[in-house]
């Protein structure tokens, strides 16, 4: 079996609602966002897919976060934009892109992140 891993930032507000303590303050992030592709065969040319196209697709995702409320976003409208709800949307907007796909890994700090896979 093989596995890729791709990453890249985004700068994005919000705050928790409900939440007791600071993180209920409007604040900031710059989230890392790793994506995790596994597969066991590999195309003719020796790789599972290419990095290049992987990068490109996670970029487009979260151009659409960068500089963002979250709060505001649709998909937030009635869920708390923690890190694993943000895991789980881009890996389902990831999905359509990228058939191997494993798991999303979303990073708020160096030392606290949240994972989704299905």
């Amino acid at each position: 079996m093989f596995e890729l891993m791709v990453e890249d930032t985004f700068s994005a507000a919000h705050q928790l609602k409900g939440y007791k303590g600071r993180c209920e303050n409007l604040h900031g992030h710059t989230f890392k966002v790793q994506v995790f592709v596994e597969g066991e065969k590999l195309k003719p040319e020796g790789y599972l897919i290419d990095f290049k196209d992987l990068k490109d697709a996670l970029k487009k995702i979260l151009d659409e976060l960068d500089h963002s409320y979250l709060n505001d976003l649709p998909y937030f409208k009635e869920l708390n934009p923690t890190a694993e709800s943000l895991a789980k949307l881009i890996y389902e907007k990831m999905k359509s892109q990228v058939s191997d796909l494993k798991q999303v890994t979303v990073w708020e700090s160096a030392s606290a992140s949240a994972a989704y896979r299905p």
